[in-house]
């Protein structure tokens, strides 16, 4: 089984991050960022055996990049500190890209009830099928990804804020990136409250910072 350093962009996940980390494939190394926590994600992050560093400028994109510019294996894997996603389609995403079947590898969210609020669900449709209609065969917004680190850092994506998954996945297609989707199980987090899809103003805000890129 082909492994990958697993990026973890959390802010405010302590609840969270416990059965998180656990439910991660065994062995591989994990990279918590702090994304300006005020409760100890990082402290039960460390305690947890991941690897923390801090990225103090709020913004999804921001922690991402940064997790990314620390990452130390030539594989990496995004996923949610939320526990929404399974963690389970990890190996197999993995496996995608190190084998030379995809350059890009990632998850098609199957929402279990409840787990996906209607304005965050309709946003995402929206987006996603001007994706396919640009040529990016995706249907989702890339929720949980394993790409190759330097491969990533070349796209030169520069939103910092909601708009990185989007971004990712218009450059990629722009350079002719080979993209497999697989669908994920998708579930209620495991504490707090999304900062996207857990209220209407999340989610038009996120809707907001993608449309920019899609003008």
């Amino acid at each position: 089984m082909h492994r990958a350093e697993i990026i973890l962009p959390c802010l405010d996940e302590a609840e969270a991050l416990p059965g998180v980390l656990a439910a991660l494939p065994a062995g591989w190394p994990v990279l918590v960022v702090d994304n300006g926590s005020t409760d100890d994600t990082a402290a039960v992050a460390a305690a947890h055996g991941a690897r923390v560093v801090v990225e103090p400028r709020r913004g999804y994109g921001a922690a991402v990049h940064t997790g990314l510019e620390h990452a130390r294996e030539p594989l990496v894997a995004f996923l949610d500190g939320d526990g929404s996603l399974d963690a389970d389609l990890l190996p197999a995403l993995a496996d995608a890209v190190a084998t030379g079947r995809a350059d890009l590898a990632v998850g098609r969210r199957v929402p279990e009830p409840g787990s996906w609020p209607w304005h965050a669900r309709a946003g995402n449709a929206l987006i996603a099928a001007e994706l396919r209609r640009r040529g990016v065969p995706v249907h989702d917004i890339a929720p949980i990804r394993v790409a190759r680190r330097e491969a990533l850092l070349g796209l030169g994506i520069a939103d910092r804020a909601f708009g990185y998954p989007l971004e990712l996945l218009l450059r990629a297609g722009a350079a002719g990136w080979r993209i497999e989707e697989r669908p994920v199980r998708y579930s209620r987090r495991g504490g707090g409250r999304s900062k996207v899809s857990g209220s209407v103003t999340g989610t038009a805000r996120a809707v907001r910072d993608m449309a920019g890129l899609l003008r």
